[in-house]
């Protein structure tokens, strides 16, 4: 089971939460800021239990908000990453075939003796399917994270990660596991969890989920958090940088948001692009985040992105210089021109 408890985190005290006040409070103290109307709609799925789907861009922390939740609560962390061409052999659970065919290589002696009294091939054929050699047990079961949450005796997060990725036929294996909390394993029976997981799927938007998938989980809608927000959750992860860099390198990430880029920065972007700003600020001496390159590096992740960011930052300083020479023009207008009134009005009296 190891590859199915990827980043596992265990405490011995497993925590429930009351409130969401007690739920908002804990992942805090794991360095997760949670929204209040998701904090609300997170704790309505630990009291209900039912999967809680959650939608929006990569990088606004989904995956991280599981992740916070395995830790918080003292459960044990599950993740099933998704990716296209994902099979039930690998979510669910697969055969040892090799410890079964060597299992049946140990018993083959026996098994040639038990079929040396049939005359015939047939009947020796009929027999063997009659006879069980034991290669369908548990023994020989190798359980996926989908099984191994089900499985676990200890309370878990079950995360199901970017299931976007997958099609509508590995959808539709998920649904006994999201409705029922239960496995079936044709050969040995349904396998029922013998502590109900907490679920948290993630969707980056990039298809359609199907309404069965939907009909069973509650769902909330994901975006990037305001200015603020995004400002104390940098603090937070990064206390060491200054708040002016990271209000700095905040509204920068802001302002990439809004271009039609092929990946817009993460919050993890973020926390990253505000140490380095940190780093490179030499003294007292301000930095200027949107001309530094470095931290373009941390942001920007494809070219054709870069040349737009450029184009686009190059745009706006182009604007603000022109604004800035005609207010200044502006100013020595109004001043020459309010010294010449006055030499006129002086000419005008005498």
């Amino acid at each position: 089971m190891s590859d199915a408890h990827a980043g596992s985190s265990i405490r011995s005290d497993v925590v429930e939460f009351d409130t969401v006040d007690d739920l908002t409070d804990a992942l805090a103290g794991e360095g997760y800021l949670i929204a209040p109307d998701l904090a609300v709609v997170l704790h309505l799925a630990t009291l209900l239990d039912r999967p809680l789907l959650l939608e929006g861009p990569a990088g606004v922390g989904k995956t991280e908000l599981a992740k916070s939740l395995a830790a918080a609560s003292g459960r044990e962390l599950i993740r099933l990453q998704c990716y296209e061409g994902l099979d039930d052999a690998r979510a669910l659970y697969e055969w040892d075939y090799a410890r079964q065919l060597l299992h049946v290589q140990m018993l083959r002696d026996r098994i040639s003796d038990e079929l040396a009294s049939h005359e015939t091939l047939s009947a020796a054929s009929t027999a063997l399917a009659r006879t069980d050699v034991g290669v369908y047990t548990e023994d020989f079961l190798v359980p996926r994270p989908l099984l191994s949450a089900i499985v676990s005796t200890m309370p878990t997060v079950l995360l199901v990660d970017e299931i976007d990725r997958t099609d509508e036929a590995m959808e539709a294996v998920m649904l006994e596991v999201l409705a029922e909390r239960q496995v079936t394993v044709p050969e040995l029976g349904t396998f029922t969890a013998r502590s109900s997981p907490w679920v948290i799927l993630t969707s980056n938007d990039t298809r359609e989920l199907s309404p069965a998938l939907k009909r069973r989980c509650l769902h909330f809608q994901v975006a990037y958090p305001t200015a603020e927000r995004e400002q104390q959750i940098v603090a937070v992860r990064a206390p060491e940088v200054a708040a002016d860099v990271v209000a700095d390198v905040v509204d920068l990430a802001r302002r990439l948001r809004e271009l039609p880029l092929r990946k817009s920065p993460s919050i993890a972007e973020v926390i990253d692009a505000a140490r380095a700003a940190a780093l490179l600020k030499q003294g007292d001496d301000a930095i200027d985040v949107s001309a530094d390159g470095a931290l373009m590096s941390l942001l920007v992740k494809f070219g054709t992105d870069l040349e737009q960011v450029r184009r686009s930052l190059d745009a706006d300083g182009s604007a603000k210089s022109r604004s800035t020479e005609s207010a200044a023009t502006g100013s020595s207008t109004v001043a020459a021109f309010g010294a010449a009134r006055s030499r006129v009005g002086v000419g005008a009296r005498r």
